[in-house]
């Protein structure tokens, strides 16, 4: 692969990272909101489940992107 793949694949990789990062804090407020506005103990436990097995989610994927942008660096390394 040439040196401008691996720019771009940084940079869009990057992109994404600042995108799954954003999704993680909306979908954190959303719940949050939803916990606090449940009326049942059930659906409050329900929400809390699921906002930490989403924030789990997003944590994953942040970890994947930025294992592949460091991959992608090395290989722009060795591309030199």
């Amino acid at each position: 692969m040439s040196k401008e793949y691996y720019r771009k694949r940084i940079i869009d990789l990057r992109a994404s990272l600042a995108k799954e990062k954003e999704a993680k804090k909306k979908d954190n407020a959303y719940y949050a909101d939803r916990v606090k506005s449940a009326t049942s103990t059930t659906n409050k436990t329900y929400y809390r489940k699921m906002k930490i097995e989403k924030a789990a989610y997003h944590s994953r994927q942040i970890e994947s992107l930025k294992r592949q942008i460091e991959s992608a660096k090395e290989s722009l390394k060795r591309c030199k």
